[in-house]
């Protein structure tokens, strides 16, 4: 089989004769651009809660090739600031790049404008530096952070060249209200007090609405609260979905900032109960 990709989808040559290159652009052997089709590499479930004064956040450390459990020291969970934090599902090499590109907007949020120095006035000094700071923080709110991802996913999808991504994105929004919105490739975006990407919709959102059915219901919710019933989620999806594994980074953002713990193992995990099953193993019935 010929796994060239300008081979795809046309006549071999030994039958048909030799294919036409004319048409590429540049040398006659330039082989034609080509994007990803599928993702390789992934990261399963994000899981995302909305607590009284904050959000809490969780996801594996597993990156699977495949089927494959192949790389299991993957953090999908980075903090831009301390008010926001991006929880990464999908493509691993599609996540590097969005957090290079975060890190050179963080940089050139922080660096890249001009600032006026005062330095005959001390007063007027100090003054430009805290009206600067404020605008910093107003730009770099979880709520402008997730409308210039989504913008990135959408343009990106409209090249036809979509980053193979399901993202959550937490923090504080900029009057620092608890804030969780989801986007995805296709430039897909929604709000909900429970979020969750991957297996985690199916198996996590349920578990977490019982606690927290709408936004009013997170406003009541204390943050330990919140932290147990996410872990509660994570030993689910060990049990249940065949891509995680059973140690997860989970994050707390709120007004005092991001504690990020990036290797939490499942506290008592066992197959024990699997004999009690019927059908398991060789049980007689």
């Amino acid at each position: 089989m010929n796994h060239l990709p300008e081979a795809w989808g046309r006549p071999r040559d030994d039958i048909y004769g030799a294919y036409n290159h004319a048409y590429l652009p540049g040398h006659a052997q330039q082989h034609p651009t080509t994007h990803t089709q599928s993702p390789v590499v992934t990261g399963t479930s994000v899981l995302g809660l909305k607590f009284k004064n904050g959000v809490v956040l969780a996801a594996d450390n597993l990156a699977s090739y495949g089927s494959l459990a192949r790389f299991t020291d993957v953090k999908r969970l980075k903090p831009f600031n301390r008010k926001a934090v991006v929880g990464f599902g999908g493509d691993v090499s599609d996540m590097q790049y969005l957090d290079r590109l975060l890190n050179s907007l963080d940089i050139q949020e922080n660096y890249g404008g001009s600032t006026a120095h005062h330095d005959d006035d001390e007063t007027a000094g100090a003054e430009d530096e805290e009206a600067g700071e404020d605008k910093h923080k107003a730009l770099l709110s979880a709520q402008n952070l997730h409308t210039y991802l989504s913008k990135v996913l959408y343009k990106r999808r409209s090249d036809f060249n979509p980053l193979w991504n399901a993202l959550l994105v937490a923090g504080l929004s900029e009057t620092n209200k608890p804030f969780l919105a989801y986007a995805d490739l296709l430039g897909t975006t929604y709000s909900s007090p429970t979020l969750a990407t991957g297996f985690g919709a199916h198996l996590a959102v349920p578990i977490m609405r019982r606690a927290v059915p709408d936004e009013a219901a997170s406003e009541k919710l204390s943050r330990e609260e919140a932290v147990e019933i996410v872990k509660q989620c994570m030993k689910v999806l060990f049990y249940r979905d065949a891509r995680s594994m059973n140690e997860y980074s989970l994050c707390v953002v709120d007004e005092k900032g991001v504690e990020l713990t990036e290797k939490i193992k499942l506290e008592g995990e066992s197959w024990a109960f699997a004999d009690q099953i019927k059908g398991y193993g060789t049980q007689t019935v």
